[in-house]
């Protein structure tokens, strides 16, 4: 069978499997959220970290009309720096009830929850050399956290840590776990039994104690998360292919490349890894859902990302008081933004699992 072959089956059985190709779209629409995330966010400061003590915990769908100054000489933020970090410097506002201006003040009562307090009315100097103002009515769909900050932007940047966590980890993983394997698999003897040893070690070490010692040793930031999660699950993919070069290294194109005189490094890279392809692929469906419950974990504990980052998991631990008040959403919201992550990944494995397996038939 042809290679096009193989690949038009494969797709046919994987469009057949309904959860997995809805797993497939969740997770292509959660990539285009977090890739866009500074740009789709109300709040499209860095970190979304724009903070009015004012607006702590509003209900989903409050509506606030705000003053926002513009600099006489803004900042400019090319929209390459604006996708990546955000605006650095984003203009400021203050929330208010009511307001007039004349010809050279603009007054204004500040912003309060109870609209029937009267709050004493307050001046500022409008001057045309201290650059203008605009007043627009801002909707915040999902509330704002307990630091008066926009929810929904903090929940699009924090979908964007955890699936980058989980990409980075993944490929770590893939990368030592399938080299490891590979070379165990292929020379067998005394480099097996070295890196079944380490492989029996790393396994005995629960994986969340295992991320909590790399991220002490490395440190707390972006970089040290992405090192930390990947060089633990490493493990499960270096077992799979280990399994699958120790069945494969005895077949004949094998032992043709041999004849041929290639080296090992050719045999293992160029005719053993392609056939390997398959499991590689359903493992890191699994390890990118495994990265993201471990990556919030560490955010829950205080040993990922540190504040102002946004994090699902960081999220959650800002917010879980509110579950026994009325504000639960606040931490339900990005818990189940996880579970729906985890969910989606997990589907997505099993229909690859069943798209490579041809044991398995089309209804």
């Amino acid at each position: 069978m042809s290679e096009n072959s193989v690949s038009r089956v494969f797709w046919k059985r994987f469009r057949h499997n309904k959860p997995a190709v809805l797993g497939g779209f969740f997770l292509l629409l959660a990539s285009l959220l977090a890739l866009f995330a500074y740009v789709l966010a109300p709040d499209g400061s860095s970190n979304a970290n724009q903070q009015e003590l004012r607006l702590i915990a509003l209900s989903p769908g409050s509506k606030v009309e705000v003053v926002v100054f513009e600099p006489q000489k803004p900042h400019s933020t090319s929209f390459w720096q604006k996708l990546y970090t955000g605006e650095a410097h984003p203009p400021a506002f203050f929330p208010v009830q009511r307001l007039r201006r004349d010809s050279d003040s603009l007054y204004f009562q500040m912003y309060r929850r109870t609209t029937d307090a009267e709050t004493a009315w307050e001046a500022v100097p409008i001057h045309k050399q201290e650059g203008s103002y605009r007043v627009e009515t801002r909707r915040y769909w999902l509330g704002t956290d307990v630091m008066g900050r926009d929810l929904l932007s903090r929940l699009l940047l924090g979908l964007r840590v955890s699936l980058s966590v989980g990409f980075i980890a993944v490929l770590i993983s893939i990368a030592v776990g399938a080299s490891l394997g590979a070379i165990a698999g292929y020379y067998r003897g005394w480099v097996d039994q070295l890196i079944g040893w380490l492989i029996n070690v790393i396994w005995s070490i629960p994986s969340l104690l295992l991320v909590i010692a790399f991220s002490l040793a490395l440190g707390k930031g972006m970089w040290q998360v992405f090192l930390a999660v990947g060089l633990t699950m490493w493990v499960d993919v270096a077992r799979i292919v280990r399994g699958r070069v120790l069945s494969l290294r005895e077949q004949e194109f094998v032992t043709a490349a041999r004849a041929m005189g290639f080296s090992d490094v050719r045999i293992i890279f160029r005719h053993l890894m392609p056939n390997v392809v398959g499991p590689i692929v359903i493992m890191a469906a699994s390890n990118f859902a495994t990265a993201i419950l471990v990556e919030s974990g560490l955010s829950f504990l205080g040993l990922g990302l540190q504040p102002p980052a946004a994090s699902l998991g960081m999220m959650i631990k800002e917010h879980y008081p509110y579950i026994i008040m009325d504000a639960a959403y606040l931490a339900l919201v990005p818990g189940g933004v996880i579970l729906l992550l985890v969910l989606a990944f997990n589907l997505l494995g099993n229909g690859l699992s069943d798209a490579f397996d041809s044991k398995v038939k089309m209804m």
